[in-house]
């Protein structure tokens, strides 16, 4: 997200004719794009994005069982039954 940021402020820079920017070729300007386009490709390939996702998933889980666990004044804490 970071290099697809800079890119469309380089891209505002050079339509603005702001120099240096302005006077950088477009290659250099749109580089940053081809470089997300490559990482986005390598972390699908690689499975880091169903990683990620299933990571931020199983976090939710247990912050709504926590949660759950507060609201029947269980605090999270195991209980002994006699």
């Amino acid at each position: 997200m970071l290099f697809v940021l800079i890119s469309a402020i380089l891209i505002v820079l050079k339509l603005l004719d702001i120099v240096p920017v302005a006077l950088w070729p477009w290659w250099w300007i749109l580089s940053p794009l081809g470089i997300a386009i490559l990482w986005w490709s390598w972390s699908d390939k690689s499975g880091r994005t169903e990683r990620k996702a299933m990571e931020e998933h199983e976090s939710k889980r247990k912050a709504r069982r926590k949660k759950s666990l507060q609201a029947l004044g269980m605090g999270g804490r195991h209980h002994k039954k006699d």
